[in-house]
Order: C-alpha cells, then structure tokens, then sequence
C-alpha cells in the first residue's frame, strides 16, 4: 500500500472522530493510512446557485486539498458523467466520496472484524473499499459499481493505493455478486428504499446487510438486518442522520415545484389547525407518514420580505398531484391548498393522526423483513426501551427535514 503522512487538516479531523466516539482506534489508523487524494478526481464539483461547477485541480490545488480533507462530502459526478447544465455545469450530483463521520458510522455500524469477507455495494471512489482493504486485506473485500468510467477509476485508484486485489466489479449492484457469496457482511453505500434479497441470499446465517434506506418522503436512516438461518434478514434503523446516493434502479423522484404546479391549475381550497412542523419536524412522524404515503416528497419554501410567512409543498409527479400549506404568523388555522387525483395534504394527515393515535411509536420500533417474496414493514410491540422519544434514544439525532 502507498505510504504517506495525513495533512495535519485531515489527522486532526480523524482525531476529532475518535475524541467524540465515531471512530473506533482500528478505524482510526486505516483513516490516517488511506491516502484520500488519490481517490478523488482531478475535477470535482462545488454549488454554486443552482448549479453544480466543476472545480480542477490544476486551477485551484489548495481548495481542491482543502474540500478533499475537509468534512463535507466532495461530488465526483455530476448528472451521470454528462453535465446537463449550461457551460459544463452539473444540475444532479450522482457520485461523491461520503463525508467523513458518515463513512465512520457506516464502518462502525457493519461491525467488521479481521478475517471478515465484505461486499461493498456503490464503489463510486474506491475510498470505502480501500479502508476495508486496510483493514481486512485487500483479498477479503468485493465491491461492485454500475458506471463503468466510475468502476474503472476506483480500479486503478485501488492499484496505486497499494490495494489492488480488491475486486472490482462492474455491474448492478442490486443483484450483489453470488460468484463471491457468501459474504460476513453486504455493506451499501447507496440507499435502498427496497433492500435486494439478493443482498440477503449472498450473506450467511448470522452476518449483516447494512443499507441507508430512504422515502420520497423521508430523507434518510441507515438500516442494519441480521441475516437468519431461514434466510431471511430482520433489523431496523439504527441511525437517521445520513444521507446518500441512491440504487439506479431504485431512484426516487424528488420534483421542483414547478415540475409538477401549472399556472393553470385550480386547486381545491380549505383550512387546517394541524401545523405542518407536526408533519415535517423529527423522526417518528415523518417516518410513519412515508409508511403510509407512497410518492409524496415535500418541499420547504420560505416567503420573500421579513414578515414570518413560509409554506410547505407536498409533491406526487407520477399523478401530478400536489397540496400546499401556508404558515401565517399568530392564526391557529392554516390555508391549505390540493390539486390532482390525490388529496395529498389530506393522505399525510391521515397517516400522521393515525401515528398519533397508535401512541406516537418512535422509529426504533419498526421492523423491517427482507425475505425472497420482498420487504415488510412492520410495527414492534412496545417496550420500555422503545417508548422513549427517537431523539433520547442512543445512537439518534434530529433529522435533517425541519420546520420551524
């Protein structure tokens, strides 16, 4: 493997991980061991307005460094390798290398030991497969990638890193690898809101498939499933807080506002006492509502001037369907505005009163079963220690969706 010294930026940021616990001490050496430049492209990608721009290396070397070792997430593609914006510019991030506490919680969450086989779902860099490799030896690790120019990158990235024997496979990672199973672990880094029970099959009796999972409606949770000796896998979220790309295969439409609202439309008017920072804010509420309301994605949308105002957008663009609240400061009731074949304000409610009513059950209680028929979702009976709320409960965080 290559040998290099961490810049100071990244060995104090790696430290700061392990100070607060998300970074156990043999994770922490393969973090100062890896050399993350050299899985990051000479062309990345920063926001500016609505736009993705490209940022090269040759241009501006010490920014590229400092986003390289810096702890946000750096896009590596845009717009599936062919920018789709004006002058080159990207409009939909579709690869990057994670930030780094949430490649930590992913780590840490697979519970991977030495002498351990791994597959990894989404190689997009090669950085991820590259700590298991110097973890577990490069011979014990299997990634798969669907974009070919992606896979071959991490290929080569992996051989001057001095992790060559990896294997890297160029496919969809939805049907993971059976010429390599059975695997100790099946560790996704892109989200499945449908876990494959291929995933499933290629792991033996007693390992994990750990998955970000996610919703049109709710952004993100990481999933980890025990795999039972029946063949199938049960488990739950053990972490709201992260967020990543998505299966091809599985992506969900988020729309614009004005990829589903028409000047046109003549949308059916009412009131409502229910505020939407109810249906939005934390974990539980949202999760249960995205159980119950396929498709719907939401939107915030704050009011020009300074007077307090801002509304929420519920958005179906398979049925064209939307629904609006509107936040008025000091009225305890709220316009609420629905058009299309779906009432979608009134789908949400519904799912949230229910929540409600079945005692607001917080998110650690909801069990998922992967078996070859599919996935269920299904609520636990309660116990003490799930009748707390999900933002006491160990090892969660406020969600990234808010309302105020």
């Amino acid at each position: 493997m290559t040998t290099t010294t961490a810049p100071p930026l990244w060995a104090g940021l790696v430290d700061g991980l392990a100070e607060q616990g998300v970074l156990s001490e043999p994770w922490r050496a393969a973090f100062l061991a890896v050399p993350r430049e050299v899985f990051i492209p000479e062309v990345i990608w920063r926001d500016v307005g609505d736009d993705l721009v490209p940022l090269c290396r040759c241009d501006e070397p010490a920014e590229w460094l400092r986003r390289v070792y810096g702890p946000r997430y750096v896009v590596t593609q845009v717009d599936d390798g062919c920018p789709a914006g004006p002058e080159g510019r990207g409009r939909v991030a579709t690869s990057s290398a994670s930030r780094p506490d949430i490649v930590a919680l992913m780590l840490e969450a697979g519970q991977v030991e030495p002498g351990m086989r791994v597959l990894e779902i989404g190689t997009g860099t090669g950085y991820t497969a590259a700590l298991l490799a110097e973890r577990l030896g490069a011979h014990n690790v299997t990634t798969i990638e669907v974009d070919p120019a992606l896979a071959a990158r991490a290929r080569a990235a992996l051989a001057t890193a001095g992790y060559g024997e990896v294997t890297v496979i160029t496919g969809d990672g939805a049907h993971g690898y059976p010429e390599g199973a059975p695997f100790d672990r099946v560790l996704s880094t892109v989200a499945a809101p449908q876990v494959p029970y291929s995933w499933v099959a290629q792991t033996r009796p007693g390992g994990l498939v750990v998955t970000p999972w996610n919703s049109a409606y709710e952004p993100a949770g990481l999933l980890s499933l025990t795999v039972g000796s029946d063949g199938t896998a049960t488990g739950g979220l053990v972490n709201t807080t992260i967020s990543f790309m998505q299966l091809r295969a599985q992506r969900i439409a988020r729309p614009a506002v004005a990829d589903v609202v028409r000047e046109t439309d003549i949308p059916e008017r009412s009131h409502t006492d229910l505020h939407a920072a109810r249906l939005c804010n934390g974990d539980d509420a949202p999760f249960a509502i995205a159980m119950e309301v396929p498709g719907c994605h939401r939107e915030f949308e704050s009011a020009a001037g300074d007077d307090g105002r801002w509304c929420v957008w519920f958005l179906d663009a398979g049925s064209r369907s939307w629904a609006r609240f509107d936040y008025q400061p000091d009225a305890d009731r709220w316009p609420v505005q629905q058009f299309g074949p779906r009432r979608l304000f009134d789908e949400v409610t519904a799912a949230y009163r229910r929540w409600d009513h079945a005692g607001r059950p917080v998110v650690t209680r909801w069990r998922f079963t992967v078996t070859p028929e599919g996935q269920r979702v299904e609520l636990a009976p309660a116990t003490p220690a799930t009748s707390v709320h999900a933002s006491d409960a160990a090892g969660f965080r406020a969600g990234p969706a808010r309302v105020s």
